[in-house]
């Protein structure tokens, strides 16, 4: 797709992002590249240094520049994209019923972050919690309903910036028959929530993902290390067991530059006969 100019009139501070940022498309500037200077964009396109510096806060908003503040602004570097795949559902539930050294050789965290888990800093926190409103309507239970609440983190542990990040429930009197489930000393659980529910007897039916947007706070930009102007991805995943019970709900976070979400829906053929 050829690179195209902002419609309409435009101001000369809009010109020069444009010009800047079709550069960068073609590739005339690349990641690392250092943009003219302030001084130079005032004197090639004859304005002030003030048109030049929003020229260039119009770019860091569109996530295609980083620096400023005392560092020359340069083309940001393109983030490693992450595929996330309702596929993932099927291959955690296919390893359910392997055994223990199969389910230890297939991460489903490693294969999510697409790098291995000794590049990570993992942090988990368990805690048991009342059900609030939201909660308790997702689970289709009483509100102070029992459930046992798990957050965890991946940071890159060269960076210290966050990779993922992710809070799940589950019901109290399900996983209580297994007290290991909320022991956090076993949160690098072979075989992860799946299997953890398998042992207490539950075998899930479906998962449904709910994908919302919204703009990250000033904690969330720091943690993930964001750009101006980029959104977070919400995904609320629903695990529904096959009797028709919600058994997890988990809410993760995805930065929405680095993040590919995949669907496959799976459609019933038609009778070739009928």
């Amino acid at each position: 797709m050829d690179p195209q100019r902002t419609a309409a009139h435009q101001p000369i501070a809009l010109r020069i992002a444009d010009d800047l940022r079709i550069k960068i498309e073609k590739g005339d500037l690349r990641s690392g590249d250092s943009l003219p200077t302030l001084h130079d964009l005032a004197r090639d396109y004859t304005c002030s240094i003030t048109t030049a510096r929003t020229a260039i806060a119009l770019l860091k908003g569109q996530g295609l520049v980083v620096g400023g503040r005392g560092k020359a602004p340069t083309v940001r570097p393109r983030p490693k994209r992450v595929e996330r795949s309702s596929l993932r559902h099927q291959v955690e539930k296919d390893l359910v019923r392997k055994s223990e050294k199969a389910r230890r050789e297939h991460g489903l965290a490693e294969d999510d972050m697409g790098a291995p888990l000794d590049d990570f800093e993992f942090e988990a926190k368990y805690s048991f919690v009342a059900a609030d409103a939201d909660l308790a309507d997702a689970f289709k239970v009483q509100e102070g309903t029992s459930l046992l609440r798990r957050e965890y983190t991946h940071r890159v542990r060269r960076t210290g910036v966050l990779a993922a990040k992710s809070v799940s429930w589950l019901p109290g009197d399900i996983i209580s028959p297994n007290p290991a489930i909320s022991d956090p000393a076993n949160a690098r659980w072979p075989g992860g929530t799946m299997h953890q529910l398998y042992t207490v007897g539950v075998e899930i039916d479906r998962v449904v993902d709910h994908v919302t947007a919204a703009m990250p706070t000033t904690v969330e930009v720091q943690a993930w290390d964001l750009p101006d102007g980029t959104p977070m991805l919400w995904v609320r995943r629903i695990s529904i067991d096959i009797n028709d019970r919600v058994v997890e709900v988990t809410d993760a976070q995805y930065p929405a530059d680095r993040t590919m979400l995949t669907f496959h829906t799976m459609l019933t053929r038609w009778d070739a006969t009928a």
